[in-house]
């Protein structure tokens, strides 16, 4: 008698368990289909300052894609808020809006193949391989780098390479790319990303000092290695980071 209440108040444990834990994905689903309509309002919003509205196609991708997962456990309540949260190593995961701007920007399809500098917690890598065919991410905090490729690998992001090295120099072994994201600030374009680009292939790339404004950017390569740029809106990224600023 004694084994078969046990045996009954072990099955209500664990299915209370997994009723509480399917609420909290629910939960979190919920609060992200929420923030796909606060971006929207965004986009109308930016439009006004010159930003291009964002695509249907994006805001999709970023309703599937579960930012709570690239969130520290700290930072989580706040993680389909449409702002930047401290990720470690004195690094932001980026506002939501720009990470959907940025991957409209790239216009990336399903053939291409993507390289990101700055791969933080991964979250931008993750919503751009819903859209590639593959994406490189270069990160230089080691553990940063480190705990990115774990998540990704964990949530089966598994057209995603992580290297840990300055990304100033891109890489130029899976070089040329369709497209290049860059999520933080150096004061100018870096040479190297611009001869890794392909021709038609599109950057998309904050540049200025950190105590001055900065512009988001889109670059595109056309023939002949000519390099058109637009301007798209005032932002503020952290600065790029190099090997010589890494204790």
């Amino acid at each position: 008698m004694a084994s078969k209440t046990s045996s009954r108040l072990l099955l209500m444990i664990v299915a209370g368990l997994t009723m509480n834990a399917a609420s909290g994905q629910s939960e979190f689903d919920a609060q992200r289909q929420l923030m796909v309509e606060v971006l929207r309002e965004e986009s109308a919003r930016t439009q006004g300052y010159g930003a291009p509205p964002l695509s249907e196609a994006t805001l999709a991708v970023i309703g599937k894609v579960p930012r709570h997962e690239f969130v520290p456990e700290l930072q989580r309540r706040f993680s389909y808020h449409n702002r930047a949260l401290p990720i470690g190593g004195e690094q932001t995961i980026s506002q939501p809006y720009i990470v959907a701007l940025m991957t409209d920007l790239a216009d990336v399809s399903k053939d291409e193949v993507v390289l990101e500098i700055g791969t933080g917690s991964g979250y931008q890598a993750a919503v751009l391989s819903e859209v590639a065919a593959h994406v490189y991410t270069i990160e230089i905090i080691d553990l940063l780098g480190e705990r990115a490729a774990e998540d990704l690998e964990r949530l089966g992001y598994d057209n995603v390479s992580v290297r840990i090295g300055d990304g100033y120099a891109g890489w130029p072994e899976h070089a040329p790319f369709d497209a290049i994201l860059v999520t933080a600030a150096p004061e100018e374009v870096p040479q190297p990303l611009i001869d890794q680009l392909a021709v038609g292939g599109r950057m998309v790339i904050p540049v200025g000092g950190q105590f001055e404004g900065q512009t988001l950017r889109l670059l595109t390569k056309e023939a002949e290695g000519n390099v058109s740029v637009k301007d798209v809106i005032a932002v503020r990224f952290e600065a790029l980071t190099r090997d010589e600023d890494v204790e």
